[in-house]
């Protein structure tokens, strides 16, 4: 059974009538995990492309960038975004059951968290409805503001991409410190650490744009150092 006939089996339970806690629940340990993600990107995303009050072929699109999706899984994942799109269930509610699978792993967050801003940036505009949606659902699973902001810089344009919020550090942190956070980001986002997190390997495309302005910021601060 592929990834896309689980979700697919998740998400049809929910339209049947099971709660979201029972669904989270079974999805709670690996290789479930991976499903679990995955739903909450869909979800999350599906509601979060109706935010600025339309669906664009962009954000459908960047949704199967996020998920590299083979052609035989195309019309399964097609069924699953639908599902998702037109469930009852408010975002909050989806926020709060992923906050209470993932628990503390923050790691975990920051993924979900980057696969929303590539959808919301799909159509080349961060509305301000898209804005306060992540904004409350990065609240909702007690993500610091600093990471949030880390991670919108990386993003949004218009945000000044700064390099020592992108490493996690502040302008005073001495550069040994520096480096150690850059590695240890380094080392968080190997393909391998993000499958132990959930992240499915149909997603961990999302961490080649990271692991390159991760690189990038190490490189400025450093340039600034030398």
């Amino acid at each position: 059974m592929t990834i896309w006939e689980r979700i697919n089996e998740a998400i049809a339970a929910l339209r049947q009538g099971e709660s979201l806690a029972e669904v989270f629940e079974r999805l709670r340990t690996p290789p479930e995990r991976s499903v679990a993600f995955t739903i909450a990107v869909i979800a999350l995303g599906a509601k979060m492309a109706k935010a600025d009050g339309q669906v664009t072929r962009d954000e459908v699109t960047a949704f199967r960038e996020v998920f590299q999706i083979a052609p035989d899984d195309e019309a399964q994942a097609a069924k699953v975004f639908n599902l998702a799109r037109q469930d009852v269930a408010g975002y909050e509610e989806y926020a709060r059951r992923i906050r209470g699978l993932f628990e503390d792993d923050h790691g975990c967050f920051c993924d979900l968290m980057e696969g929303l801003f590539h959808i919301a940036m799909a159509d080349g505009m961060y509305h301000p409805n898209e804005d306060q949606f992540l904004e409350h659902v990065a609240e909702l699973w007690g993500m610091k503001r600093a990471k949030f902001l880390a991670i919108k810089t990386r993003f949004v344009p218009d945000t000044d991409p700064d390099p020592y919020y992108i490493l996690g550090v502040d302008p005073q942190t001495p550069i040994g410190d520096i480096r150690k956070a850059w590695r240890q980001l380094v080392r968080d986002t190997h393909p391998d650490a993000m499958m132990a997190r959930g992240v499915p390997e149909e997603a961990i495309k999302l961490a080649e744009r990271k692991l390159i302005d991760i690189n990038r910021a190490w490189e400025e601060i450093n340039g600034k150092a030398a």
